[in-house]
């Protein structure tokens, strides 16, 4: 059985399990430190996910915790394809023309994916991440989500001459979300692109149609902060790069960072001053069967390097350790499912002169696809 036909048998129990994903959170409450998610914060997310189908489990979801910050806040994080029933679910609400732009914006994306010869679907294949503000807003009010693509078909390497294929993400993120198409803007993506040494790749495209407008990359795989620094100054980033290196710096004196990544946000006008970055513990691409999975102690060493650093909260850190663990079996009403839990990415923000903030993204998926 392919990934693609354990998907659909996962979501196939799911729905006879309930309706809703905040249904099946419920279930997981237990496992989620109240250091990280409070109980009036958990409230929150389940409000947003009242409006998503349990059957988002058989994809990963989770949250993005920011760890400089003492109270126990979280942004929601889930996943969805063309033609499985999430993705169903999202088409049949923009059908029934209930006013609801995301479910209009995924529709007009898996359509997009869909069309004959499709250069989206080349790149990114059919699978679509949806980014919630729920800790992060000030009000809470039930603002669209991002919307992010990774190149799952094709990898961008840099030097391989895929600044079209770059392009081509960004129009369909643009078109779907009804934003003006700026040439300026395109541009600069690509620029971004043709900068990158030939062993980076660019990982994640997205959008955030409740913010101010921009294009969100992820580039990954540079090897030393002096590789950082350079590619960042070509493309006149407009931060303070001693702060960039000096930060990355650290990290490697305290432990083995093997590369780091980057997430930048792109304009008609060029970069902005808000950059991330991202330490990664072992090399990993899109395509890669196993890049949810971590090993159970991957992550520990870089966790243990952030304590070092005192605007970072110590008890997000020592539950954020506790987070990974051996899959997981759930029992339910249809049996068996597995569950697998761990930390996707950890990133440090850097505004202009300052690291300010340190985030990290921890995932969980559910399996049903189990043998007798």
């Amino acid at each position: 059985m392919d990934i693609f036909e354990a998907i659909a048998v996962t979501q196939d129990r799911l729905a006879k399990e309930g309706a809703d994903l905040a249904e099946l959170l419920g279930h997981l409450r237990g496992g989620i430190s109240s250091a990280l998610i409070g109980e009036r914060e958990w409230e929150r997310v389940l409000d947003c996910a009242r409006e998503l189908p349990i059957t988002m489990g058989a994809q990963p979801f989770g949250f993005e915790l920011p760890l400089h910050d003492r109270r126990p806040r979280a942004d929601f994080g889930a996943s969805l394809a063309s033609g499985n029933r999430s993705g169903d679910f999202f088409e049949e609400r923009a059908h029934r023309g209930e006013g609801d732009e995301t479910a209009r914006a995924i529709t007009r994306l898996f359509a997009e994916m869909e069309a004959g010869n499709s250069a989206l679907r080349e790149v990114v294949g059919r699978k679509l991440m949806l980014e919630y503000d729920i800790g992060s807003s000030q009000d809470g009010d039930g603002s669209m989500p991002g919307l992010f693509l990774r190149p799952n078909e094709r990898t961008l390497f840099g030097g391989a001459g895929l600044d079209q294929d770059v392009g081509a993400v960004v129009d369909a993120l643009v078109a779907c979300v009804g934003w003006e198409a700026l040439a300026n803007e395109r541009r600069n993506v690509q620029r971004v692109y043709l900068a990158q040494p030939d062993d980076t790749r660019m990982d994640s495209f997205g959008v955030f149609p409740s913010r101010e407008r921009s294009i969100r990359l992820a580039v990954m795989g540079f090897e030393t902060p002096g590789e950082v620094r350079a590619f960042l100054a070509r493309l006149h980033w407009p931060g303070d790069l001693s702060v960039v290196e000096a930060a990355l710096t650290r990290l490697n004196e305290r432990t083995g960072v093997e590369r780091t990544g980057l997430n930048l946000d792109v304009g008609a006008e060029g970069l902005g001053p808000t950059l991330g970055l991202t330490p990664i513990v072992k090399q990993r691409y899109a395509d890669d069967p196993r890049s949810w999975i971590d090993g159970l102690t991957d992550w520990q060493p870089l966790l243990d390097a952030l304590r070092g650093e005192e605007w970072v909260v110590a008890e997000k850190i020592q539950a954020l350790g506790d987070w990974t663990s051996k899959p997981t079996t759930l029992f339910a009403k249809t049996g068996r499912f597995i569950m697998l839990s761990g930390i996707h990415h950890i990133k440090l923000v850097v505004s202009g002169d300052r690291l300010e903030q340190a985030k990290g993204y921890i995932y969980m998926v559910l399996s049903g696809a189990l043998p007798l």
